[in-house]
Protein backbone atom coordinates (compact mmCIF):
# COMPACT_ATOMS: atom_id res chain seq x y z
CA UNK A 1 0.00 0.00 0.00
CA UNK A 2 2.80 2.23 0.51
CA UNK A 3 3.88 1.48 -2.45
CA UNK A 4 0.81 2.71 -4.35
CA UNK A 5 0.58 5.47 -2.93
CA UNK A 6 3.67 6.50 -3.20
CA UNK A 7 3.49 6.06 -6.99
CA UNK A 8 0.10 7.90 -7.01
CA UNK A 9 1.48 10.80 -4.67
CA UNK A 10 4.61 10.99 -7.74
CA UNK A 11 2.08 11.02 -10.43
CA UNK A 12 -0.45 13.61 -8.65
CA UNK A 13 2.76 16.01 -8.48
CA UNK A 14 3.87 15.56 -12.34
CA UNK A 15 0.14 16.23 -13.38
CA UNK A 16 0.19 19.12 -11.35
CA UNK A 17 3.83 20.34 -12.58
CA UNK A 18 3.04 19.84 -16.37
CA UNK A 19 -0.58 21.50 -16.24
CA UNK A 20 -0.10 24.68 -14.19
CA UNK A 21 -3.55 26.44 -13.55
CA UNK A 22 -3.48 30.08 -15.17
CA UNK A 23 -3.25 32.69 -12.56
CA UNK A 24 -6.15 35.63 -12.83
CA UNK A 25 -4.30 38.76 -13.61
CA UNK A 26 -4.94 42.29 -11.40
CA UNK A 27 -3.40 45.52 -11.82
CA UNK A 28 -0.30 46.15 -9.47
CA UNK A 29 -2.60 47.92 -7.01
CA UNK A 30 -4.87 45.39 -6.27
CA UNK A 31 -2.87 42.68 -5.97
CA UNK A 32 -0.40 44.52 -3.33
CA UNK A 33 -3.57 44.97 -1.22
CA UNK A 34 -4.51 41.03 -1.71
CA UNK A 35 -0.97 39.83 -1.21
CA UNK A 36 -1.48 42.45 2.16
CA UNK A 37 -4.70 40.52 3.24
CA UNK A 38 -2.78 37.12 2.76
CA UNK A 39 -0.14 37.86 5.10
CA UNK A 40 -2.65 36.12 7.96
CA UNK A 41 -3.30 32.92 6.09
CA UNK A 42 -1.23 29.53 6.14
CA UNK A 43 -2.10 26.61 4.31
CA UNK A 44 -1.01 23.54 6.26
CA UNK A 45 -0.54 20.77 3.89
CA UNK A 46 1.30 17.56 2.47
CA UNK A 47 2.85 18.17 -0.59
CA UNK A 48 1.23 14.69 -2.48
CA UNK A 49 -2.23 15.20 -1.06
CA UNK A 50 -4.59 15.38 -3.38
CA UNK A 51 -6.72 17.52 -1.60
CA UNK A 52 -4.15 19.85 -0.64
CA UNK A 53 -3.26 19.64 -4.57
CA UNK A 54 -6.76 21.09 -5.39
CA UNK A 55 -6.87 23.96 -2.85
CA UNK A 56 -2.75 25.06 -3.92
CA UNK A 57 -4.65 25.07 -7.88
CA UNK A 58 -7.14 27.10 -6.46
CA UNK A 59 -4.89 29.34 -4.37
CA UNK A 60 -2.61 29.61 -7.92
CA UNK A 61 -6.03 30.51 -10.46
CA UNK A 62 -6.74 33.35 -7.85
CA UNK A 63 -3.23 34.38 -7.60
CA UNK A 64 -3.08 34.02 -4.13
CA UNK A 65 0.46 34.11 -2.14
CA UNK A 66 -0.64 32.20 0.82
CA UNK A 67 2.31 30.73 3.11
CA UNK A 68 2.25 26.96 3.14
CA UNK A 69 3.85 24.61 5.47
CA UNK A 70 4.41 20.70 4.97
CA UNK A 71 3.02 19.12 7.95
CA UNK A 72 4.60 15.90 6.57
CA UNK A 73 8.21 17.19 6.17
CA UNK A 74 8.08 19.76 8.61
CA UNK A 75 8.29 18.80 12.47
CA UNK A 76 7.49 22.44 13.76
CA UNK A 77 4.69 22.97 11.15
CA UNK A 78 3.00 19.26 12.26
CA UNK A 79 2.90 20.31 16.28
CA UNK A 80 1.68 23.84 15.06
CA UNK A 81 -1.41 22.16 13.32
CA UNK A 82 -2.22 19.45 16.25
CA UNK A 83 -1.76 22.42 19.29
CA UNK A 84 -4.09 24.96 17.43
CA UNK A 85 -6.46 23.35 14.98
CA UNK A 86 -6.77 20.04 17.04
CA UNK A 87 -6.24 17.18 14.35
CA UNK A 88 -3.37 16.09 12.42
CA UNK A 89 -5.18 16.46 9.29
CA UNK A 90 -4.46 17.99 5.33
CA UNK A 91 -5.62 20.69 4.19
CA UNK A 92 -5.95 23.14 7.20
CA UNK A 93 -6.36 27.02 6.56
CA UNK A 94 -4.60 29.05 9.71
CA UNK A 95 -7.27 32.81 9.10
CA UNK A 96 -5.48 34.75 11.67
CA UNK A 97 -8.64 37.06 12.52
CA UNK A 98 -8.21 40.81 12.79
CA UNK A 99 -8.08 40.33 17.18
CA UNK A 100 -4.84 37.94 16.83
CA UNK A 101 -7.43 34.58 17.29
CA UNK A 102 -6.33 32.32 14.58
CA UNK A 103 -9.41 30.31 13.11
CA UNK A 104 -8.81 27.09 11.92
CA UNK A 105 -10.84 25.57 8.92
CA UNK A 106 -10.60 22.32 6.97
CA UNK A 107 -11.90 20.77 4.27
CA UNK A 108 -10.54 21.37 0.72
CA UNK A 109 -13.91 22.77 -0.47
CA UNK A 110 -14.79 24.65 2.59
CA UNK A 111 -11.18 26.34 2.26
CA UNK A 112 -11.85 26.84 -2.00
CA UNK A 113 -15.20 28.25 -1.35
CA UNK A 114 -13.75 30.26 1.56
CA UNK A 115 -10.85 32.11 -0.52
CA UNK A 116 -13.41 32.69 -3.38
CA UNK A 117 -15.85 34.42 -1.25
CA UNK A 118 -13.00 36.48 0.02
CA UNK A 119 -10.90 37.17 -3.05
CA UNK A 120 -13.52 37.39 -5.95
CA UNK A 121 -12.16 37.92 -9.08
CA UNK A 122 -13.96 38.94 -11.97
CA UNK A 123 -15.38 35.51 -12.78
CA UNK A 124 -16.68 34.99 -9.36
CA UNK A 125 -17.41 38.94 -9.02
Amino acid sequence: MAIIRFILGRLILLFNWAFPPKSVKRDLTQQAQIDLQTNNLTLYQYAACPFCVKVRRAMKRQALKIDTKDVKRIPDAREELMAGGGQLKVPCLRIEQEDGQPQWMYESNEIINYLAERFPTASHA
